[in-house]
């Protein structure tokens, strides 16, 4: 018999469950796609908004919207169709019901648990598939997956490493392939962290006009020190690079940060007689401050087990 077997929200950040089906089969079959249920939820972010994984008589179908995702497991032979709109009902429901600034702050799993009640009236609705009176929302689902049809996630993609899934990051170009990501996901960018970033920005852009104005200084007296050009163009490489390493996830970040508040330090030291100390202290203060922003802004580390 085609049915939907169970259901649940999950925050795609972090894979927090929100909410889920709290009448679940216990046995072997349904364990195992409670697993590839968990594995999912970890690699929401970098998965498309739209997708499915068979698992022998079982598939898995979801959605993500504004940062929540709507899973559910149903038999093999379940209509596309109806699952996706299943899902979708979940979404209109949850995003008109819970205001999305308390789906993002939530900390606890489950804090949204009473919308099981919605879950198991429109599982009971679309497992009664007789019943269901909502023919011009299935052709326009139908349309709409025939023009953007799920992308098909392999069970040979949810390989497994140290007892966690591992799944590559997607380039998701309709029906295109996963492939790896250059980079790392970092936390949420705070204030601190945006003030960082200009404020490093304004520092280049006063090495480089300096920088200019050496090199016009220069060309006009000849007695003047290259040096002095370099030291600016270089204090100009180190606050972009800062940057770059706030920005971005790289191997060894939090030692190129240091080292490049280190030769931030050295460029203002040699530029010592070009500038005042409140100028010195300024461009020091900016990189050190820069640098903590780095050293804060760490890698997203793994998706807590919260037994989804």
């Amino acid at each position: 018999m085609s049915m939907i077997l169970s259901a649940s929200v999950v925050r795609v950040r972090d894979g927090l469950p929100l909410s889920a089906s709290t009448d679940y089969d216990q046995s072997t079959g349904m364990q195992e796609c409670r697993k590839y249920f968990k594995m999912l939820s970890k690699k929401l972010s970098q998965l498309p908004d739209r997708c499915t994984l068979k698992t022998g008589q079982y598939n898995i179908n979801f959605i993500s919207s504004l940062g929540v995702s709507y899973m559910m497991l149903c038999t093999e032979n379940y209509p596309n169709v109806l699952a996706f709109c299943f899902l979708d009902e979940l979404q209109k429901e949850f995003i008109t019901t819970y205001n999305m600034m308390k789906t993002n702050t939530a900390i606890r799993p489950y804090c949204f648990i009473e919308f099981d009640n919605f879950i198991q009236r429109t599982k009971q609705r679309y497992n009664n598939t007789r019943s269901l009176s909502t023919k011009m929302n299935l052709a326009d689902m139908q349309t709409e997956i025939k023009l953007r049809p799920p992308y098909q996630i392999s069970v040979s993609e949810l390989g497994s490493a140290n007892g966690f899934a591992h799944l590559s990051m997607a380039e998701y170009k309709g029906t295109g392939k996963i492939s790896a990501a250059p980079h790392q996901r970092l936390e949420p960018v705070t204030l601190p962290g945006i003030v960082s970033f200009v404020l490093s920005l304004l520092c280049g852009a006063l090495n480089l006009i300096r920088g200019f104005h050496a090199i016009e200084s220069l060309l006009q007296n000849e007695g003047e020190d290259f040096s002095y050009v370099i030291a600016f163009f270089l204090g100009t490489l180190a606050c972009l690079y800062q940057c770059y390493l706030f920005v971005y996830y790289t191997g060894w970040r939090n030692a190129k940060s240091f080292l490049t508040f280190g030769l931030i330090c050295l460029c203002n030291m040699y530029l010592y007689e070009l500038r005042n100390l409140w100028q010195l202290f300024f461009h020091v203060t900016v990189g050190a401050f820069s640098t903590l922003q780095i050293r804060l802004r760490q890698p997203q580390g793994k998706s807590p087990d919260y037994n989804v």
